[in-house]
């Protein structure tokens, strides 16, 4: 098991126990347990179509029924020639051409809108292209947490702990955080960065070859502190997603939130 795996495991209440019980890094911890399957839910291994194509926006044959959801991200593929074994010449799949990525802004009954990405230099996007989530394991990179409330907490911890959360679902495979802060330390950059300025999301998750970022913000509202997690693609540096948790209470996470501030009732 890695190092930082095994620091995570030995640090107490990890992703369980009682908040109100522990330091402000296990409460935070705790409280990400109750949003992972939030976290999870967003990724299902899902593949479609491309049904239209109208400028930047491409019209995807997949509904919430397929697990579809606004603010996802697709890969978008033409499949190519057939390749086959060399010996019994029987076909074993397809080459293919990866176009760019189609992140969902819109969902209807009968289908999902997305505003296309292209990559430069490749061909259009066209109906009867294929789009996906992989259902290989998702490379995420989790942050160094933002603190915005006035408790100077030493979190430090945390970012191993979402980690090991996230390795826990077998659905992600989580950069070691130790990697990703000295990643931060070498290159001068600020996780607030991540947020308003997409090409250094871009940059960055070019180095470190992830997928999406995973920023923890705490927050602390009419006397609540919240903890607020964010993904950002580091495909596109978006921000696709966030989920909200009060970290004293075990109720469930809130509606998506984008970007990551609250909206004006809260």
């Amino acid at each position: 098991m890695r190092q930082w795996l095994v620091l995570a495991l030995l640090c107490p209440l990890v992703l369980a126990g009682s908040p109100g019980e522990a330091g402000l890094a296990d409460q935070v911890g705790a409280t990400f347990g109750l949003l992972v399957q939030e976290v999870t839910n967003a990724f299902p291994a899902i593949e479609g179509l491309v049904v239209s194509v109208d400028g930047d926006r491409v019209y995807l044959d997949l509904t919430e029924k397929d697990g579809a959801q606004r603010g996802q991200e697709f890969t978008v593929f033409r499949k190519g020639e057939e390749f086959r074994h060399p010996f019994t010449q029987k076909p074993l799949g397809r080459f293919e051409d990866i176009l760019g990525y189609a992140q969902i802004t819109r969902m209807e009954p009968r289908f999902s809108e997305a505003v296309f990405i292209p990559i430069p230099d490749r061909a259009k996007v066209a109906a009867e292209d294929g789009v996906r989530i992989t259902r290989g394991r998702i490379r995420v990179a989790v942050v160094p947490t933002l603190d915005l409330t006035k408790a100077q907490a030493d979190l430090r911890r945390v970012p191993f702990m979402i980690a090991l959360g996230l390795d826990q679902t077998k659905r992600f495979q989580a950069v070691d955080p130790g990697v990703v802060q000295e990643l931060f330390l070498n290159q001068r950059a600020r996780v607030e960065e991540l947020l308003v300025r997409p090409e250094r999301a871009v940059s960055l998750g070019r180095t470190l070859d992830v997928s999406g970022w995973l920023v923890p913000v705490l927050i602390d509202r009419r006397g609540t502190t919240y903890l607020d997690v964010t993904w950002i693609s580091a495909v596109t540096g978006t921000p696709l997603f966030s989920r909200r948790q009060a970290l004293t209470k075990a109720q469930g996470a809130s509606e998506q939130r984008f970007p990551w501030e609250p909206l004006p009732e809260d």
